[in-house]
């Protein structure tokens, strides 16, 4: 396979490269095509990192308002770094894995600490929450340097173009070696957003569009008149599914509000509070104080490794529960920047 991508891989760039010239998309953390990364040092790096980080398993449709809130609220990775923690909680409520928020302030107050950002992959690494895509994806595209980047849509590609047959997650180091085989020295950067263009738009998971595609010449897997089976996935694994309750506590039009334990799932988020429901574990289903709850409906959410119903329960001017927490108003619930599903639980009790 190195062979052929040695053979194939000047080909692949320059036709790819040239797509893209003509079809990039326009996003707000983007250079056109061609540009060379402006002001290297200090805004480029930081818009091309936080975008990185949004869309970590999340759609480019979901990222871009909140990318127009960072950038406008925190325009730069120094303003990031002197926010509170629960104010960038807080705009990130919604767009899900918390985790990558909280380490958002990590790094953005060790990058103030270092002056700017490393160049350099191994530099990047060495960056709370930024790991081998990320610090790849910002090398080549915010610095101009040749690396190798790999994600969901860079690999459907490079797999149906050297028609991996070995099934992910098992094959990812094939497909990395295929992607560093066709990697140009020069634009890379520019190759990996065309990469991951092309996958978004012509080389989809259902259906890849092979008329348009300006690979399909190099294309193995079109070759096999099935190219939509690559990449072979192994056979996925149920996952769990867990029980549990959310609490809501109103009176005087506010309702009882919570924060999350710093680690663990959601960590540091308003929350209503909830009877102990875990990746692990159901919830116990004990209420925090005594009173007549009414139930409210319910509510499903899928984690990644585990769904959860979640069911809603409703006590009209009841006593807050023991522990700290605080009385939030209803009219200004939006802004406590509730994760997705507490958001969702608040939305069943209110239209209960």
């Amino acid at each position: 396979m190195t062979a052929s991508g040695e053979r194939t891989g000047t080909d692949v760039a320059s036709a790819l490269l040239a797509w893209y010239d003509r079809h990039a998309r326009d996003l707000p953390w983007r250079a056109p095509p061609g540009d060379p990364p402006p002001d290297p040092g200090r805004v480029r790096p930081y818009r091309v990192w936080l975008s990185e980080i949004m869309l970590q398993q999340t759609t480019v449709a979901a990222v871009k308002p909140y990318f127009a809130t960072f950038v406008r609220r925190w325009p730069t990775v120094e303003a990031l770094a002197a926010a509170p923690e629960e104010e960038v909680l807080a705009a990130w409520a919604g767009l899900g894995y918390y985790s990558r928020a909280r380490n958002l302030v990590k790094c953005a107050r060790a990058v103030a600490d270092l002056g700017g950002f490393p160049d350099s992959e191994a530099g990047l690494r060495a960056l709370p929450g930024v790991g081998e895509y990320t610090a790849a994806a910002i090398a080549a595209i915010a610095f101009g340097r040749r690396a190798v980047v790999v994600d969901a849509n860079v690999e459907r590609v490079v797999a149906r173009l050297f028609a991996v047959e070995d099934s992910l997650p098992a094959a990812r180091k094939a497909i990395r070696a295929a992607a560093d085989a066709i990697t140009p020295q020069t634009r890379s950067g520019d190759f990996a957003q065309a990469m991951m263009d092309l996958g978004s738009a012509v080389c989809t998971a259902r259906q890849p569009k092979c008329l348009l595609c300006p690979l399909s010449a190099n294309c193995a897997a079109q070759r096999t008149g099935d190219p939509a089976r690559f990449p072979v996935k192994a056979p996925k694994k149920a996952k769990p599914r867990r029980t549990g309750t959310a609490w809501w506590i109103a009176r005087g039009g506010r309702v009882w509000l919570v924060r999350r334990p710093g680690r663990g799932m959601l960590g540091g988020m308003r929350a209503l509070p909830d009877d102990g429901w875990s990746a692990r574990a159901s919830g116990d289903g004990a209420p925090p104080v005594a009173g007549e709850w009414r139930a409210a409906g319910a509510v499903r959410h899928g984690f990644t490794h585990f769904d959860l119903e979640l069911r809603v329960m409703a006590l009209v001017d009841g006593p807050p529960p023991p522990g700290e927490g605080e009385w939030w108003p209803l009219a200004d619930l939006e802004s406590a920047g509730l994760p997705t599903l507490f958001a969702k639980a608040a939305r069943r009790a209110i239209a209960r």
